[in-house]
């Protein structure tokens, strides 16, 4: 009997380990924009003071993110959009309850090659250039030489964010070329004269490329937080509520508070609330 119940609290034990390792563990999913840089940065600043706690990152768009988080397989859903009304009722139908933290914002700066001799264009302009419509430059200013298009891929959650905020939800033009991560549409415009793409205004400040002013607009920290520059978004992270594990709320108020929020800064996003504590993009 005695060896019995040694053997059944040894067991107690080891399976409360098992339980409290498995806690210390977040999975976080979905968007690019979150994990390509601010998301990295996060974690590495996080762990300086929770190093007992193990965070993997995943960043595949934000559809994935809603996806991994209902299914049980994430923590955390990164995304650069709001929850969409089929997801919202897939979570309904699954009984799962989603709590939305945002925890920044980030503004979507369309750019092209430092030589191109065009500093600002109408939102119209862009609307057409991405569509297809506007298939040479001359036809708005620009050099006599073809559009050539770079966009993100569909499951970046800033794929269907540009196409709603700049395009009026109309299609990209086919001959657009897709990349999983902004870096990558930098890279193609600082080599292409011809080239015009987008990319968040942190990848925005690189050599070789400009971002374009849009009805005159520059986009900026001050910018997006008055809501004159059209193309921005917010930030957010998705939980399911009742079920955050206390170092999942470690981590999500880790982001939004101070110390988190100057990581955003740092980076060129805009934080919540106290928007105008990075430098604006310099001006053309």
């Amino acid at each position: 009997m005695k060896k019995w119940m040694l053997a059944m609290g040894c067991a107690l034990v080891l399976a409360g380990m098992a339980q409290a390792a498995e806690t210390r563990k977040i999975a976080i999913k979905g968007s690019n924009t979150f994990g390509e840089e601010l998301g990295p940065a996060l974690i590495a600043e996080f762990r300086k003071s929770r190093p007992d706690i193990e965070i993997d990152l995943e960043s595949k768009g934000s559809t994935t993110g809603f996806t991994a988080l209902f299914a049980g397989t994430c923590d955390i859903a990164a995304s650069s959009r709001s929850v969409s009304e089929d997801e919202r009722r897939l979570a309904d139908s699954r009984k799962l309850r989603l709590r939305n933290y945002t925890i920044g914002y980030y503004g979507v700066a369309v750019i092209v090659h430092a030589d191109n001799p065009l500093k600002n264009l109408s939102d119209r302009q862009i609307r057409d250039l991405f569509t297809g419509k506007t298939k040479n430059w001359k036809q708005i200013g620009g050099p006599d030489a073809p559009v050539n298009l770079y966009i993100r891929d569909p499951e970046s959650g800033t794929h269907m964010g540009f196409r709603e905020l700049a395009m009026g939800n109309r299609p990209y033009a086919k001959q657009a070329k897709m990349f999983d991560n902004y870096s990558s549409i930098a890279e193609a415009v600082a080599a292409d004269p011809a080239g015009v793409g987008y990319v968040d205004m942190a990848v925005a400040r690189r050599a070789g490329i400009r971002a374009l002013s849009v009805n005159k607009v520059r986009p900026s920290v001050g910018t997006v937080n008055s809501g004159e520059y059209p193309y921005a978004r917010q930030l957010r992270l998705y939980t399911l509520r009742g079920r955050e594990a206390p170092t999942v709320k470690d981590f999500v108020g880790f982001v939004r508070s101070r110390q988190g929020q100057g990581v955003l800064t740092k980076l060129g996003y805009v934080r919540r609330f106290e928007p105008r504590l990075v430098k604006d993009l310099p001006s053309p």
